[in-house]
């Protein structure tokens, strides 16, 4: 047998897709294959202007291939434009555009294709593209991030598809001088037409019946008790729509394929698992999957001592339906980066704006709200929007040390929501944030309770009931609280606060070396935390580590100059002692400096 010889080389291939082509086959086949033909000679033209060239043409796609990163970005703006400026030459039902993925790395070589990991990621790209839009690599975007005038926009890292290890996905659009990672909403590339990719209103969710290993006659009951409680929990999250047991239990045998099930339940994501039993311990593998695209969207092993079994699916069920809520919420935002912004519907509004507000900045925030007062223009009577304008004004209200004003928009929002859905345990929870705010921990912990009882998954609700009972007093009762979060939410946006109160948790039992570990780990989430840091030093003295106290309160004076200690007056302990403790702690390290 004759040796087969390769070539391996560096290159930046972009994947090219016709958005609605089998729409328009429907419509005129003859038609759609003109148009697409047509489109397809200004690509080629494109890429061969800007030293490219096309190859492995296949029903509706194109792969082009360019040595050079730049060229290859300029290359795709052109032939979007030139599809753009031609789409708007002919009516709306019959516009054909393209979107495309590119990615740079090292591929194989052989009679003018290209294969490997690198090809593919490309092709798996363009899925997140919009319309007449681009869907980069982060390794790409090194190459051109500060040679060109496009802005980009970080949607994340994701597991693609047969892809070993994440990747992170930017969209590129076309802007000024100067690149930034946070394009404004102009900036996000626009299709043409009215054409939506997705149906209409917010996604379904289906649990198959989790595989039990047969080995053991209990497994298989508590596979089944697993994943009906995540369709429970995942029900009391309110603002996904869960099939029913009777319809998604009816597919025990996965071997259709996770598109064609979701086809069939009209669910756009798939929960499956396994699960196995050994040696007194269970292991259970589940797994979240897109299946509009069959991409994985995420998957996790839960190794457990199996002591008892009604509880352990208690925690594990509590535990996945915490973390599907986040991971189904992330691939939505990310998802409205496919349609034009003001054709967004109200929870894709909703969405986008979660998606800015996630990001943390002042300016994100901003326009977070500018996507919710839009979807409350629309809908004012949605509990989903009103929600989302409750959590915004407390986190301004946090920012701004209990600004009133906004605590009264918390309240008449979460209010207005408990209206709209008396079993959504947002709005609960919302004001009794508003009463710790205030200063009525009592009050709130009520709220919270029901919040809980409604959901026992929400963890935000969990960690305000461990700040309501540290400022009741009861540090050893707030302890469980923020465990049970770090539990359910172990990669939570706002963890590095939960922390924090349990540092000062740990403080009022004097568990020095708990306060000290758990503020490091505030800190290494959000190094400018200010409460955190402020815990450790007090901390430190207080273990008799005088040398680590005074290098910390170096660090704390730099990054906080204007402190005072008013700022810890001002948390509404229901005993004033509370605050004076921490401050003395404090104090001690203020002395020896």
């Amino acid at each position: 047998m004759a040796e087969r010889h390769y070539i391996r080389q560096l290159a930046t291939i972009i994947s090219i897709d016709a958005v609605g082509f089998s729409r328009l086959m429907g419509i005129d086949d003859e038609l759609a294959v003109a148009a697409f033909e047509e489109r397809r000679d200004i690509i080629t033209d494109s890429c061969g202007a800007f030293g490219g060239r096309t190859f492995g043409v296949a029903g509706d796609s194109i792969m082009a291939e360019f040595g050079n990163p730049i060229e290859a970005l300029r290359a795709a703006f052109d032939f979007q434009d030139r599809i753009m400026a031609l789409n708007a030459s002919v009516g709306e039902e019959m516009r054909m555009p393209f979107r495309a993925g590119i990615n740079t790395g090292d591929v194989i070589v052989r009679e003018g294709r290209l294969y490997g990991d690198d090809v593919n990621i490309a092709a798996r790209l363009q899925e997140f593209a919009p319309h007449d839009g681009l869907a980069i690599s982060e390794t790409t975007w090194h190459h051109v991030k500060d040679k060109t005038a496009a802005v980009f926009t970080d949607l994340g890292e994701f597991m693609l598809k047969n892809i070993a290890l994440p990747v992170r996905v930017l969209i590129a659009g076309r802007g000024g001088n100067g690149a930034t990672m946070t394009a404004p909403l102009a900036a996000i590339p626009t299709a043409s037409g009215s054409y939506r990719p997705f149906d209409k209103g917010p996604p379904a969710i289906a649990v198959l019946p989790f595989q039990g290993d047969g080995s053991e006659p209990d497994v298989g009951y508590m596979a089944d008790g697993i994943a009906e409680d995540i369709i429970y929990g995942l029900s009391n999250t309110r603002w996904l729509s869960v099939i029913a047991k009777g319809s998604s239990f009816q597919f025990r045998d996965d071997s259709l394929g996770t598109r064609l099930i979701g086809n069939a339940l009209g669910a756009r994501y798939i929960v499956g698992g396994t699960l196995a039993r050994y040696s007194g311990q269970i292991r259970l593998n589940a797994s979240l999957t897109d299946t509009s695209n069959g991409r994985l969207v995420w998957s996790q092993r839960f190794d457990r001592d199996l002591v008892d079994i009604f509880s352990l699916r208690d925690q594990i069920g509590s535990e996945i339906v915490s973390i599907l809520d986040k991971e189904v919420d992330r691939a939505e935002q990310v998802r409205t980066f496919q349609v034009p912004w003001e054709s967004l519907e109200t929870w894709q509004l909703v969405r986008r704006g979660r998606w800015h507000m996630n990001r943390r900045t002042r300016g994100d925030t901003e326009i977070a709200l500018e996507f919710f007062d839009k979807a409350y223009q629309e809908d004012p009577n949605s509990s989903a929007v009103l929600n989302e304008l409750s959590w915004w004004y407390f986190w301004r209200a946090w920012l701004r040390f209990g600004d009133s004003d906004d605590l009264d928009k918390v309240e008449a929002f979460a209010r207005k929501a408990l209206l709209m859905d008396s079993l959504d345990a947002r709005p609960h929870a919302y004001l009794g944030a508003a009463d710790i705010m205030r200063g009525r921990p009592a009050s709130a912990a009520e709220h919270l309770a029901e919040a809980i009882h409604i959901n026992p998954s929400f963890a935000f609700a969990r960690s305000a009931m461990g700040s309501a009972r540290l400022l009741l007093g009861d540090a050893a009762g707030a302890i469980p609280f923020f465990l049970d979060t770090e539990r359910l939410s172990p990669f939570d946006l706002y963890r590095f606060h939960n922390l924090g109160e349990l540092a000062a948790a740990y403080c009022f039992v004097e568990d020095w070396p708990a306060a000290i570990a758990v503020a490091d780990r505030s800190l290494n989430l959000s190094p400018s935390y200010f409460y955190a840091r402020f815990l450790k030093i007090g901390a430190l003295m207080r273990s008799g580590r005088r040398d680590d106290a005074e290098r910390e309160l170096a660090i704390f004076a730099t990054r906080h100059p204007d402190f005072s200690e008013q700022r810890i007056r001002w948390i509404p302990f229901v005993d004033s002692a509370k605050n004076n403790f921490l401050i003395a702690n404090f104090d001690q390290a203020k002395s020896i400096a």
